[in-house]
């Protein structure tokens, strides 16, 4: 079995946001697996079954406490932690950069450090997505939650790219 979660905040307030690149990555992912949304209230999560061994996940949790969705989830279908994959914005690297690693700290993501607390266990795939720091005295919690700024043709081509790397590791 393999689950991919995709991390971000529900609401159409938090939409398009930096803090949501996880949600866009899975409804990418939805343009190349036909998959339905179906929200499990038991899990606060909407789960696209691809088939019986592969699942894409959106918490419907806030990003802060991820984790207990996740760890519904994981406990629910039995998987061992390397069987996750989790993506999430990424401050600490530049707009656009992608990274597919495993086994890390949470590198103070709250989202990533919830799901570590949850299971008990940082030994699970991750897709950073880079979205920059704030140029200007700006709060990190502030920039997260703001709507991207730079050409929405970049911010698609992002998205593709770590939806690939997620496409190569359910494979």
């Amino acid at each position: 079995m393999k689950i991919v979660v995709g991390l971000g905040n529900p609401g159409e307030k938090y939409a398009f946001t930096r803090h949501n690149v996880g949600f866009m990555v899975i409804d990418e992912l939805l343009s190349t697996y036909a998959a339905s949304p179906q929200f499990n209230k038991k899990f606060d999560s909407i789960i696209y079954t691809l088939d019986n061994e592969r699942l894409l996940v959106k918490p419907q949790t806030f990003m802060n406490v991820s984790g207990k969705a996740v760890n519904r989830i994981a406990n629910f279908y039995k998987i061992k932690p390397e069987e996750l994959l989790v993506v999430h914005d990424d401050v600490d690297l530049e707009f656009g950069e992608i990274k597919h690693q495993f086994g890390r700290s949470s590198a103070g993501h709250k989202g990533v450090e919830s799901i570590i607390e949850s299971l008990g266990s940082d030994e699970f795939s991750r897709v950073r997505v880079g979205i920059g720091r704030p140029n200007v005295s700006m709060e990190t919690e502030d920039w997260v939650l703001q709507r991207f700024s730079k050409e929405k043709s970049d911010i698609q081509k992002t998205i593709q790219r770590a939806a690939e790397v997620v496409i190569n590791w359910l494979k």
